[in-house]
């Protein structure tokens, strides 16, 4: 009852270090591994904001929540009022289209994530020293509060920690899995060790990608911290913009993003560039957390064959080892990973439907869903390139409690569309 919760439009109106604080808290990271995830800080969140890729003209309106008692901050959640669902990775457009069809209005619903961004972290950000069943439930409230004040169809938490999402599930939220392909460090001394876990002709066939790669004179450079450059920044923007334009038509991100992480975060960043003849021909962003490495666009100008692979994925394992990081987390999509010792993981959302009808529909599609990429999981999980007892085992189906998938039977939404994955 002496908490307040409120809609913050704009996270400038929080003060950094609070905000901060409620990232990285031990309350907000027990569901995970990872002590800095860099996508749920006010430097990333903030650039966002400030170069105006996220904004109502986007059809991403902050609406932050937060809760206080007595003027400080015990929790907040990364909001957005959205139009559409565009840049998401947690595909609704089916849900949208039947609801629509139906004479419902699904836009505007509420977003808690990180925009454009398909990596696990924490939604629900606790204060240090908070309750956190409390302070979440408070939030939860928060959301539910703000949905029938915007008078949003929906409250959507995507890519969220499994813990996170447990706690959703007790408080009437639907649950959703999905999966990525991540690469694990088995404590690998380099990438020749790495190399050693494969099968030979997994090995071999790695070996001879990386060499076709670089067969035309291309070399390597990583680039981080103070090291980046506006030049740097150029290059980066032209292939991002090239490969945005040819997937989908308008990139998500700008120039002045990259201009802003580039000030605001630059220890967090790790540019990977192709050269050749002296010029730049290609170049990957990563982002660099306490315990993994966070692979998230790429682009070139230059064809050569095998260049994706080893721009996108072996440089970021070999960088994830010599820094003796934990995992490499290479973004949505992605079966073509597994032949390079990437592993099914699965991801976790939660879903919050006014209308009960619809609810009851997607409860329905949401358990067949379910059982389908459980399922895919375990067969995937059998096809990674290393030998017998050597790498990471494949994801385990999760502990998934029923209490909120069980619901009467009834017409399942039409399938969504394919990914528009950067990556």
């Amino acid at each position: 009852m002496d908490l307040q919760v409120r809609a913050v439009p704009g996270i400038g109106q929080i003060p950094a270090a609070e905000w901060d604080a409620c990232a990285t808290s031990p309350e907000t990271l027990a569901g995970g591994d990872e002590t800095h995830n860099p996508f749920t800080s006010h430097a990333f969140l903030s650039a966002l904001e400030d170069s105006g890729c996220v904004s109502r003209k986007t059809g991403w309106l902050p609406l932050h929540v937060a809760v206080e008692r007595e003027g400080r901050l015990v929790g907040v959640a990364p909001c957005y009022l959205k139009s559409h669902s565009q840049g998401e990775y947690v595909f609704d457009h089916g849900w949208a289209d039947a609801y629509e069809r139906a004479g419902g209005a699904y836009y505007p619903k509420l977003q808690v994530s990180v925009p454009f961004t398909p990596v696990t972290g924490p939604r629900f950000l606790i204060a240090p020293g908070q309750e956190v069943n409390a302070a979440a439930s408070a939030l939860v409230a928060g959301l539910r509060a703000l949905r029938a004040e915007t008078k949003a169809s929906s409250i959507h938490v995507t890519f969220m920690q499994e813990r996170e999402w447990a706690q959703a599930g007790a408080l009437g939220f639907l649950q959703r899995i999905d999966q990525q392909f991540h690469w694990d460090n088995a404590g690998y001394a380099d990438f020749e060790g790495f190399l050693a876990a494969l099968a030979s002709r997994k090995r071999k066939a790695i070996r001879r990608e990386r060499r076709d790669a670089l067969a035309n004179g291309i070399t390597i450079a990583h680039v981080t911290g103070d090291a980046l450059t506006p030049a740097h920044w150029d290059a980066f923007y032209d292939f991002y913009s090239d490969t945005g334009a040819r997937k989908w038509g308008r990139p998500y991100l700008n120039r002045t993003f990259f201009g802003l992480i580039g000030e605001r975060m630059p220890e967090r960043v790790l540019l990977v560039l192709a050269k050749r003849e002296g010029r730049t021909i290609a170049g990957a962003i990563n982002f660099i957390g306490d315990v993994a490495l966070y692979g998230r666009n790429w682009g070139c100008t230059e064809d050569h064959p095998f260049l994706h692979f080893e721009v996108c994925y072996y440089q970021a394992i070999d960088f994830a080892i010599r820094h003796g990081l934990k995992r490499v987390e290479a973004g949505a999509q992605g079966e073509h990973k597994l032949a390079r010792g990437y592993r099914p993981v699965l991801m976790h959302s939660a879903h919050d439907i006014a209308d009960p009808a619809l609810r009851r529909a997607v409860a329905d599609y949401l358990r067949r869903e379910r059982d389908h990429v459980v399922e895919a999981a375990e067969v995937l999980g059998t096809l990674t390139p290393f030998r017998r007892g050597e790498g990471a085992d494949a994801a385990a189906a999760p502990d998934l409690p029923a209490d909120c998938l069980s619901t009467p039977d009834s017409p399942q939404p039409p399938p969504e569309p394919a990914p528009e994955d950067h990556t």
